[in-house]
């Protein structure tokens, strides 16, 4: 079970001083917390991506990227990777890069992201939005596992004889979870090519994401990549937390009524009663999150989002400290407490590498010589590709 963090990335004014962090702040901001993150035994951190204020993070390999080189353990991963404007040359070889230079740890999950205007900025109609995101993974797959790649589809200009460098590391490509909110057609993708569905279930009663995660734990099942137990599933989850409940309610009452995401809007004690919003102590946390695989079985990923609606740098460390030290701990008790044993845990590098190649060698794509016209003739490296499934590893989610 693997425990994190995840941010959207806002620049908010914090209501209790009038102060605006500057994007230069924000950003330096982003990479302590991640360095805390691992700091305190934390397991992932993952990273939204926008294209307008007030968000910082239109980049997110950059980031992720520079974080890599300041941590060793930390699972990185994007909190979303807009696959509907994206362009999937570009995220193939961004993410490829960004694995080589994490040694493996990262991950991506694929969403639409919830910025309408953000479709026409890339030259895209929104009314296109679930047509793209299955378009682009498709080929988004392809130019991984694949390293010569002739497509053609309706979205983008084809592609020719195309080769995606640098390779996957290891021939094996990072695994891809899909982020939804509301939407089956996703959960449906993501249960057709095993992958991970993370049902972001931090804004809507725990009702609605049960049926969204039954439905892909279902159709993982209907494709053949395991039981439905099998399926891999991550959750989100939001919390503040102070020793004392009532401290926590006092602290963080402000910073909920005016957050632009749930400010003005339903009380936080409504908020916190329909979704899984918990203010309180760490017991109260516990106890909120280690029920939640009764609600959606047993599941591999749980993140947490901290560091929003304008809360200063100082209050997410400590934030940080309490789920580390306190919360953590005992909920991977809890959770490992009668996990069958078929269940597998969250998909990683070395484990899919293991998977794809049984042990044996993995892949080390090495060029063959230019030709003098930027290509390489017939066949652009010197050994054979991956062995078939070993971009992706899908084995490794499965049992039997």
């Amino acid at each position: 079970m693997q425990f994190g963090i995840f941010s959207v990335s806002d620049i908010t004014t914090d209501p209790t001083t009038g102060t605006t962090p500057s994007e230069a702040e924000r950003i330096k901001a982003i990479v302590a917390i991640a360095k805390k993150a691992e700091e305190v035994g934390l397991d992932v951190f993952a990273l939204g991506e926008h294209h307008n204020p007030p968000f910082f993070s239109s980049s997110p390999t950059t980031t992720l990227a520079y974080i890599a080189a300041q941590t060793s353990t930390l699972q990185l991963s994007t909190a979303t990777t807009l696959v509907t404007t994206n362009d999937p040359v570009k995220v193939a070889e961004d993410y490829a890069m960004l694995q080589h230079l994490s040694d493996g740890r990262v991950d991506l999950m694929m969403g639409r992201g919830n910025t309408g205007p953000v479709y026409p900025w890339f030259g895209k109609d929104i009314r296109d939005s679930i047509e793209l995101a299955i378009e682009n993974y498709a080929l988004l797959r392809r130019l991984w596992s694949e390293d010569v790649v002739d497509w053609q589809g309706k979205y983008r200009t084809p592609l020719q004889g195309f080769t995606s460098t640098p390779r996957p590391l290891d021939g094996v490509a990072p695994f891809v979870w899909h982020g939804s909110i509301r939407t089956p057609e996703i959960a449906e993708q993501a249960a057709y090519y095993g992958d991970g569905f993370f049902a972001n279930n931090i804004f809507w009663p725990k009702e609605h994401y049960m049926r969204l995660i039954a439905y892909y734990r279902q159709r993982f099942e209907h494709y053949g990549h395991g039981t439905a137990a099998q399926a891999i599933v991550g959750l989100g989850g939001q919390a503040f937390i102070r020793p004392k409940s009532q401290d926590a309610w006092t602290e963080f009452r402000p910073y909920f009524d005016n957050a632009p995401v749930y400010g003005h809007g339903p009380s936080m004690e409504d908020f916190t009663e329909q979704t899984p919003l918990t203010v309180g102590s760490p017991q109260q946390v516990i106890d909120r999150y280690a029920a939640m695989r009764d609600y959606y079985g047993d599941y591999q990923r749980q993140l947490f989002l901290v560091d929003h609606a304008g809360l200063p740098l100082k209050t997410v460390l400590e934030q940080l400290d309490i789920l580390g030290g306190e919360v953590v701990p005992v909920l991977r008790k809890e959770l490992a407490k009668n996990r069958p044993a078929e269940v597998p845990d969250a998909p990683t590098h070395a484990s899919l590498v293991a998977k794809a190649y049984d042990g044996g060698p993995a892949r080390e794509a090495r060029p063959n010589a230019n030709r003098g016209d930027n290509l390489s003739g017939d066949r652009p490296y010197q050994d054979s590709a991956a062995p078939a499934g070993a971009s992706f590893g899908l084995a490794a989610t499965r049992k039997g």
